[in-house]
């Protein structure tokens, strides 16, 4: 039975040294968004980390050679898996592939709620570097948006270059945020009835 248990440890051990270099920043990400998403920024220690991945801080250190740079790459993989998310289907009217669109965001924000608070802790973060990559994400998710409205028949290039057009995407971008982390702290409202809501509050944002 010891012997068992001996060799059962042995291949948990030789399977978590087979990780590939991607594969173990993965892992390492994965833990530091749970951590982030959970607690303020100076209140994560690269130890933890390191701890819970079950590496050394030495190797921690071999992929991010600081706290910041850390944290900026889970601010970075969280954007990155956002903006893919949700980018517009070119010349589709908006009001056609909002819903499906909110759908899709709406499953990543529930599949992945600790990278989705984790990536909006970033803009109270302390370090200008981290702010930059946080709002530099913004910025590409509002012009998506825009570029969408662009292509639509009801808006058009000329339209998008109206300054309240602009305002009303900002906006809308800060208010869907904003009742999405209130769904992730328990608000009763089913998945369906909180893409209804950003949906309205959009259409109603950039009418005319």
């Amino acid at each position: 039975m010891r012997d068992m248990a001996a060799r059962r440890g042995e291949g948990e051990e030789r399977t978590r040294r087979r990780l590939s270099t991607g594969e173990r920043r993965e892992q390492l990400l994965s833990v530091g968004a749970r951590l982030f998403s959970e607690s303020p920024y100076d209140e994560v220690w690269i130890e933890q980390v390191a701890e819970i991945a079950g590496v050394s801080r030495g190797l921690l250190y071999h992929y991010f050679p600081t706290k910041r740079d850390f944290f900026a790459a889970v601010v970075e993989r969280e954007s990155e898996r956002m903006l893919r998310m949700t980018a517009a289907a070119p010349g589709v009217a908006v009001r056609e592939q909002l819903g499906a669109g909110l759908d899709t965001f709406l499953a990543y924000v529930e599949t992945h709620a600790h990278g989705f608070r984790a990536f909006h802790r970033a803009d109270a973060a302390g370090d200008r570097a981290v702010r930059a990559v946080y709002r530099r994400a913004l910025a590409v998710q509002e012009r998506q948006i825009l570029e969408a409205l662009a292509a639509d028949p009801d808006f058009g290039p000329a339209a998008v270059e109206r300054p309240e057009l602009r305002i009303a995407v900002r906006g809308w971008l800060a208010f869907t945020t904003a009742v999405c982390l209130e769904w992730l702290r328990g608000a009763e409202l089913t998945r369906e009835q909180l893409r209804d809501l950003c949906a309205r509050a959009l259409l109603g944002a950039i009418a005319p």
